[in-house]
């Protein structure tokens, strides 16, 4: 728990719930979208859309962060999501997509480095600090949940046209969270002295390299599964929107359990040891989805259910290793290094979804378990270097 400061758990868990929601309504928009015959092309690039303000906006939120304050930067930040959400709704073209994706994007850079610059001046020991950010992080995986089992009711109902007004229940949720922020201390950290650029002085090492590199595919990994995997069911599958969208609220289930279980797991064991089984455990699940795929297509439908165990292994991975790594850092340093982790998780989930949207356009997703399982490979031998060097003093 937050020291001192127990309540602030609560907004917290919420910020992170209202970002996952917002930020992984891409399945359902591209779900959505593609039976309007908009193309996967364009849907692919849509994700970018939010991405790459997230990687620009990183840079320069550490500077708006120290001139006007964690928490005003936070509300500020829930409070756009909100009124976006709240108008979403009412606006028809596709163009206004790209904006509103352009929005998150920006608010969530913000509300990111917020979070975790919270945790980090709160928390000290490795254990605790990890133990914390699964908690926070689980929170995450439940906004899954609740957004693709919220919208899939919504869109099997008689009211489906109206799906879009689910994201007035988001907008709701944030200006919640803005109030329980506003009536509450939050231990801000020492002031520094605000520019336009961090000083990323120091963060040039090869463990700091090795460990962006990883986080990079860690996010390219679940994104693979976060935004494509309905789409991957009712296009190869042949499932209904609904099911398809359940499906992968089981995914979210499994990967809520995942990071519930880390948070008690990582007490008992190594993190370098409990992240590098999690990885193995998914390529041998994998391994298993691609020779079902390939040499029992009678019997590939038994896949709908397998691919959702993936969450269990999969999402303890992003909390863990930024747990070792953040742990490292200087309190004062930490904003600027969350802005890093920002850019590269960011890049990592739009690289994702525009290559994969060439396999859903080309009609190679025979080929999607493979390409997950060159991503998760890269993932385990970029891990075992980046353990080796962390070993040793940075």
């Amino acid at each position: 728990m937050i020291t001192k400061q127990p309540n602030i758990s609560l907004p917290l868990k919420l910020t992170f719930l209202i970002f996952s929601m917002v930020l992984n309504c891409m399945g359902i928009i591209i779900l959505q979208l593609s039976d309007e015959k908009i193309n996967y092309n364009k849907l692919g690039f849509l994700e970018s859309f939010k991405d790459i303000p997230i990687a620009i906006i990183s840079l320069f939120a550490v500077g708006f962060i120290s001139r006007f304050g964690t928490k005003k930067s936070l509300i500020f930040s829930l409070l756009l999501v909100g009124i976006c959400s709240l108008i979403l709704p009412f606006v028809e073209v596709f163009w206004f997509y790209k904006l509103w994706f352009a929005i998150i994007g920006t608010c969530f850079a913000l509300g990111k480095i917020c979070v975790y610059g919270i945790i980090r001046n709160n928390m000290i020991e490795e254990r605790s600090l990890a133990k914390t950010m699964n908690s926070v992080e689980a929170a995450y995986m439940v906004g899954i949940f609740v957004v693709n089992m919220g919208f899939g009711l919504l869109i099997s109902s008689k009211f489906g046209e109206f799906w879009k007004f689910g994201f007035m229940f988001i907008s709701v949720i944030s200006f919640i969270t803005v109030y329980l922020f506003s009536v509450i201390k939050i231990s801000e950290p020492s002031k520094i002295k605000a520019t336009l650029l961090p000083d990323l002085s120091g963060f040039g090492k090869l463990p700091v390299v090795f460990f962006l590199a990883v986080i990079f595919f860690i996010v390219f990994t679940e994104q693979s599964f976060n935004s494509w995997l309905p789409a991957f069911y009712k296009d190869h599958f042949k499932v209904n929107s609904f099911f398809a969208l359940q499906a992968t609220s089981f995914l979210a289930v499994f990967s809520y359990i995942g990071r519930a279980l880390t948070s008690k797991i990582i007490q008992r064991f190594p993190l370098h040891r409990y992240f590098i089984t999690c990885v193995l455990m998914i390529i041998f699940i994998l391994i298993i989805i691609s020779v079902l795929l390939f040499f029992f297509l009678d019997n590939s439908a038994v896949l709908v259910y397998v691919f959702p165990f993936i969450g269990l292994f999969l999402a303890p991975l992003y909390p863990v290793i930024n747990a070792k790594m953040i742990a490292t850092i200087d309190k004062d340093k930490i904003n600027t290094f969350t802005s890093l982790i920002v850019i590269f998780s960011s890049l990592g989930s739009s690289v994702s979804s525009m290559t994969i949207s060439i396999l859903f356009e080309n009609q190679l997703l025979n080929y999607y378990s493979i390409y997950v399982l060159s991503a998760v490979t890269i993932i385990l031998l970029l891990s075992f270097f980046y353990f080796k060097l962390l070993s040793r003093k940075i």
